[in-house]
């Protein structure tokens, strides 16, 4: 999914913000219709019947239809009907970040694997758990879900954190701090 050519710059993210606008997914209640025999990896590929989707805008077309119910699992839904969808991890991840400004004039913008650009602040929180190979750091995209931030885009806003000397480490985007967890 990484093969899909994005404009460069900050700027040029967020004005592409917006432009797509998402199914009111939030409002249909249709009833449960089973499973969609379908998977979401840790590494952020989408599988079906245990085969990898390989065209993006497939991928693209079902995480706009993708919900998280109130229990934490994941379901597809359209107004007539809901399917269960299984999600190793985090249904997005963070596959590149630009940064513009710096300290509290900073903005972080992220790209995921769906094409979808988002810039880091009270809406996007950034939060690092501890997992067992290291930090687990993720940006919350909408509704309860979040992307996995890849390991060399996190690496590169730790070096822009350590580069502040904030204490404790962390970063500013759009006006929030965010820690970036005890490891750094």
């Amino acid at each position: 999914m990484t093969d899909i050519a994005y404009p460069k710059g900050l700027s040029a993210l967020a004005a592409s913000i917006g432009e797509t606008r998402l199914p009111p997914v939030h409002k249909w209640n249709p009833p449960h219709c089973g499973d969609s025999e379908m998977r979401i990896a840790a590494d952020g590929a989408w599988y079906h019947q245990g085969a990898p989707i390989r065209r993006p805008e497939m991928v693209k077309l079902f995480s706009n239809i993708l919900r998280r119910e109130d229990d934490g699992s994941y379901v597809l839904v359209t107004p007539v009907e809901k399917l269960d969808i299984a999600v190793d991890d985090a249904p997005f991840v963070a596959i590149s970040a630009e940064s513009e400004g710096t300290g509290r004039d900073r903005r972080i913008g992220f790209r995921l694997n769906t094409g979808d650009p988002l810039i880091a602040g009270s809406e996007h929180a950034l939060q690092v758990t501890d997992g067992e190979a290291g930090p687990k750091p993720y940006v919350h995209v909408r509704a309860g879900m979040a992307a996995l931030i890849l390991r060399p885009v996190y690496y590169e806003l730790v070096e822009w954190a350590l580069a502040e000397d904030h204490d404790p480490p962390g970063l500013w985007s759009d006006g929030v701090f965010f820690s970036l967890g005890s490891a750094v």
